[in-house]
């Protein structure tokens, strides 16, 4: 079993004011500091959500043409090389909502496309993110987009509510045999409230906190479930493994200069994907 308590990393929740707001009503912000998450959250248009599945569709036929053994998961921290990822980190719309929890200045560090496959197998185990990141202190709010349609009967994201104020639990890893995507597993769950799923339809948003317990089930359905995680960082969060490098400063300012500011990318071209494949290798 891992100790958290020693962790050096400041893991705890840091709660939205709830002042200067822009998009959210106060009600919204109450619910994520009591519950850690907001949702629905609408963004897009449906053609403008047919728009971003093409985008990533594209993306996932040219890993599947490269047969280098990436798979639907494996578009990760694209943000640097891919213009319509880019995009989409940068919507004033997101961006509204998301400085409604974290205030004037604040980065996106990462995203990740987390994609089930209809009949796929695996499932997210319960954990937090701020557990997995080397990130002090824990401010950081995941906007999850969902591509696909998501609902509990394709593997859509649940949460435990209530968890994020409960610093940073303790979990075991999963074992080698067992179907998972990512291997913590916080411990004792059964002492919180009941699963929540969070169900969104293409073009949605939620938000949740870092310290947010959630994971999700297998896709044993016939449809596929896609969505991308965009990370928001508070401009006075600090990456203690380069993780600052690739970051976009989305509202206000760094003053320290801790933070990159990569610029919108030029292409989606699978030349940026194999460019990104070289940097993985070399590094």
């Amino acid at each position: 079993m891992a100790e958290p308590q020693g962790d050096p990393r400041l893991l705890r929740f840091f709660p939205a004011s709830g002042e200067n707001l822009r998009r959210l009503t106060r009600e919204q912000v109450r619910h994520y500091n009591v519950r850690g998450y907001v949702k629905p959250l609408s963004i897009y248009t449906p053609e403008q959500a047919d728009f971003n599945r093409a985008r990533f569709d594209t993306l996932l036929d040219e890993i599947a043409r490269a047969n280098d053994g990436r798979d639907a998961y494996s578009i990760n921290g694209y943000q640097a090389q891919v213009a319509s990822i880019w995009d989409i980190i940068v919507h004033p719309v997101i961006l509204d909502f998301v400085q409604d929890i974290l205030g004037p200045d604040f980065v996106a560090w990462g995203t990740h496309y987390f994609c089930k496959m209809p009949g796929d197998p695996r499932h997210v185990p319960w954990h937090q993110d701020a557990s997995y990141w080397p990130l002090t202190p824990s401010r950081t709010v995941t906007a999850w987009l969902a591509i696909d349609d998501a609902d509990a009967d394709n593997g859509a994201m649940k949460v435990i509510p209530g968890t994020h104020v409960h610093g940073h639990l303790p979990f075991e890893n999963a074992k080698p045999d067992e179907k998972v995507v990512l291997h913590q597993k916080v411990l004792g769950v059964e002492r919180f409230d009941p699963p929540e799923y969070i169900d969104l339809k293409a073009g949605q948003i939620s938000l949740h906190s870092d310290m947010l317990v959630h994971g999700s089930d297998p896709n044993l359905s016939s449809r596929r479930r896609c969505g991308l995680t965009i990370r928001y960082a508070a401009c006075d969060v600090r990456s203690t493994a380069g993780w600052n490098k690739n970051a976009i400063i989305c509202r206000g300012t760094d003053p320290s200069g801790h933070w990159g500011n990569i610029p919108r990318p030029t292409t989606d071209s699978s030349m940026a994907m194999a460019w990104q494949k070289k940097v993985a290798v070399e590094t």
